[in-house]
């Protein structure tokens, strides 16, 4: 599995046979993703202070388009790829959908029902 964040209104308006299409996809191509052990990295340099926000978890056998792995842009200090989705994300490829929000340290770390996986 592999998860994006993303605002709860944006993945609100994807209908029930719809995609989810943020604009990264038209502004670098794909849809920037991570995984369990990641995904605060991204939340934590982008996302302070918002409370809107819900992790996608996403079966990337299930999204019909090219799945990589590569550096983050930038790249990331320490190496770390991170997965990339070459087109939209169907609604059927998402197998949960989980508030994302920051601890009382004023960092983000996986909710509690991604955490023990």
């Amino acid at each position: 599995m592999i998860l994006h964040i993303c605002g709860a209104a944006d993945w609100a308006e994807v209908g029930e046979d719809g995609a989810y299409r943020p604009p990264s996809l038209d502004d670098v191509g794909f849809i920037h993703c991570s995984d369990f052990g990641t995904a605060h990295l991204p939340a934590n340099a982008l996302y302070r202070g918002r409370t809107d926000l819900v992790l996608l978890e996403i079966d990337p056998a299930k999204v019909g388009v090219p799945v990589r792995w590569e550096d983050g842009a930038p790249p990331h200090p320490a190496g770390v790829w991170f997965p990339h989705v070459y087109g939209p994300i169907p609604r059927s490829a998402v197998v949960g959908v989980h508030p994302f929000t920051e601890t009382g340290d004023g960092g983000f770390r996986l909710p509690d029902s991604l955490a023990h996986r």
